[in-house]
């Protein structure tokens, strides 16, 4: 008789406590399989350390496999469920598929980062829910302050040591915390120019900080950020992103190049395609974490609306201590359930107390209804940290020791570009990266750099891939929906529904037939356009898989690559159009582009023949440039795109 399977989606805080816990109550009686898109465990309580400097990346990422013996890790995000056929597809890191059949299905996907329907929020903020978004952080705000101490425009030094954080919860506390402490250790080793000072901007539409702990310690955690200069506005928020800055409610306008989004977290879109009961985005469950009416399903963490026994009519909020307590339960009723052991029992909990580290000594805490501050509240803060970490324990030890007696070393890796962390994404986790079958948003915003970013805009040299924008029409269809090819010097362009992948021009010019963009013309001393006597065809990179045109989903469509023709050696890799362009079929469109300039496309199905150009008299190369001069620079850069958001539900985990 074969062993029940039992598939647990997620690895976060209540993923990974059911799959810890079902491994030492099973033994061996049945196979657990855990499917995540990392092999860790991330502590998200202490990522703004990381993000300040304090922690390094791995010590707040606990090795799944080295931790949960008897589990077998399955890397891949879950895209699609058949609750009939108790099947899960996923899609693995390098775009492969995969299905796995269960008996019991945990849903421990999480959260992801909550939007609101704020004009500019989407393109220009970055959000705070996983190790990628720490690191670009922690290099974008080392970049501004070292561009503004290069710097002797007071106005750009003001901008550039400006940053802004919305949600005054705890992850938005700690992070203006621990942020203004390590801005102020940087100027202090390099004072800027102008004599100005960093600034850190805190925001939130509640009455009070961290709206979510005991009045008392909120104003201890407001009284610790007003002494080290935050500047704390309750009751403002942000009520437009733009390139330069942001505007808040109140009417001021704050320049600004960072915009750090905190807001909250909303479920994990996965749950939303079953069809089952919703409360809010959560997915319903009865007390025992069971979905009624599927008892092979069971739901816990932030996907699971769970009724709070101790608040009648009430459900548990999305905190990582109720999703840390919400997987031993689960794991003991999944086991009772499959009579390998655990006694099924319903979730009941007991406020032990709440935690937030501000930085140095400095902390508040209430352990068992004691609210302390000071030195005593920040021992109790790192000593539960220390205790609630399944790993790595010695290593944040010592962590900790050596950021107390030896300075921090400000620098910046660019490991982690801004398009990789856009706001709006499925996977806060994972950054997005060439080649991946989400490299680029399907029908979401992509990222950009925040507010008057340092980073160069989309389309343009070694900046961010072009992306489709509300109101124009997508590119040109191309068979196969191919990858763009690589600009100089910068990332591939993300895939286009339906549009032709952008072809890389000297100097970062927006892509042929890209919304926004124009064909690309024969530059001086540049080599034969295509379709001219004595020109090649460009040559193309081998396709990658394209995303989904489904906005905030998990599903995707890995393509094969199909065999290009080969590259002749010493030929052109820019192509043109002709400088007599064919007239327009019937029903091609021609959309308005950001820079008054026009884009006209035409769209054919996938796989059929590119329609033959005919021979147009060959352009003028114009006289040679001189020695060493520089390509054209780039004109286009898009602007903000409005989008709206559904109703989602508040929580900070």
């Amino acid at each position: 008789m074969s062993r029940p399977r039992i598939v647990i989606v997620g690895a976060g805080f209540a993923g990974y406590r059911t799959a810890r816990t079902l491994s030492r109550l099973t033994r061996h009686q049945a196979d657990i399989v855990l499917l995540n898109p990392t092999d860790y465990f991330l502590y998200l309580p202490l990522l703004p350390q990381v993000a300040a400097g304090i922690l390094e990346p791995r010590r707040v990422s606990v090795s799944l496999s080295g931790t949960l013996p008897r589990v077998r890790l399955v890397l891949g995000e879950a895209d699609g469920i058949d609750l009939d056929g108790r099947t899960v597809h996923y899609t693995d890191p390098e775009g492969g598929e995969g299905t796995l059949r269960y008996d019991r299905l945990v849903l421990a996907a999480g959260s992801v980062n909550k939007l609101l329907p704020i004009p500019g929020v989407a393109e220009h903020a970055h959000g705070f829910r996983g190790l990628p978004e720490a690191l670009y952080l922690r290099d974008h705000v080392t970049r501004q302050v070292e561009l503004a101490a290069a710097s002797d425009d007071r106005a750009e030094c003001a901008a550039r040591c400006t940053f802004v954080v919305v949600g005054a919860g705890y992850t938005g506390t700690e992070v203006a915390a621990h942020g203004q402490m390590y801005t102020d250790a940087q100027v202090r080793r390099h004072p800027m120019r102008t004599g100005m000072r960093p600034r850190w901007m805190l925001l939130d539409v509640a009455e009070r900080v961290l709206p979510e702990m005991d009045e008392r310690l909120s104003r201890t955690a407001e009284r610790v950020l007003r002494q080290r200069g935050v500047d704390v506005r309750m009751g403002t928020s942000v009520k437009e992103a733009t390139h330069d800055g942001v505007l808040l409610t109140d009417g001021t306008t704050v320049d600004t190049r960072t915009l750090v989004w905190c807001v909250g977290v909303r479920p994990d879109p996965l749950v939303e395609s079953l069809g089952l009961p919703m409360e809010r985005g959560r997915l319903l469950v009865d007390p025992y974490l069971q979905v009624p009416g599927r008892p092979e399903l069971f739901a816990c963490g932030d996907v699971a609306a769970v009724p709070d026994l101790t608040k009648p009519g009430q459900y548990t909020p999305m905190t990582a201590q109720h999703a840390w307590r919400h997987g031993k339960v689960c794991a003991d009723n999944v086991a009772a359930s499959l009579g390998i052991g655990g006694q099924r029992r319903a979730y009941r909990h007991r406020d032990m107390g709440f935690v937030v580290d501000l930085g140095g000594a400095k902390a508040a805490a209430n352990p068992l209804g004691v609210p302390m501050s000071g030195p005593a509240a920040g021992a109790v803060t790192r000593g539960y940290h220390l205790a609630a970490m399944p790993g790595n324990r010695v290593r944040v030890a010592a962590d900790w020791l050596l950021d107390a007696v030896l300075p921090r070393q400000a620098v910046q890796l660019g490991l982690v570009r801004s398009w990789s962390v856009p706001l709006e994404s499925a996977s806060p986790e994972v950054a997005r990266v060439p080649g991946r079958p989400d490299a680029g948003p399907a029908g979401s915003a992509g990222s950009a750099g925040g507010p008057g970013r340092t980073e160069p805009a989309e389309g343009r040299q070694g900046g961010e891939p072009a992306k489709a924008r509300p109101g124009e029409e997508p590119a040109k269809s191309q068979p196969d929906s191919e990858s763009a090819k690589s600009r100089p010097g910068g990332e591939p362009a993300k895939g286009q529904p339906g549009g032709e992948p952008a072809k890389g021009q000297p100097g970062g010019e927006p892509a042929k037939g890209q919304p926004g963009g124009e064909p690309a013309e024969s530059r001086p001393g540049g080599e034969p356009a295509k379709a001219q006597p004595g020109g090649e065809p460009a040559r193309k990179h081998p396709g990658r898989p394209g995303a989904d045109g489904a906005s905030g989903k998990r599903h995707r469509t890995s393509e094969s690559a199909r065999p290009r023709p080969a590259h002749a050696p010493g030929t052109s890799r820019k192509a043109a159009e002709p400088s007599a362009a064919p007239k327009p079929s019937t029903g091609a469109r021609r959309s308005e582009a950001p820079g008054g300039t026009r884009s006209s496309g035409r769209t054919r199905s996938p796989g059929a023949p590119a329609p033959t150009r005919s021979a147009g008299p060959p352009a003028d190369p114009g006289p040679e440039p001189p020695p060493n001069q520089p390509p054209p620079g780039p004109d286009i850069a898009p602007g903000p795109v409005k989008r709206t958001d559904g109703p989602a539900v508040e929580g900070d985990s």
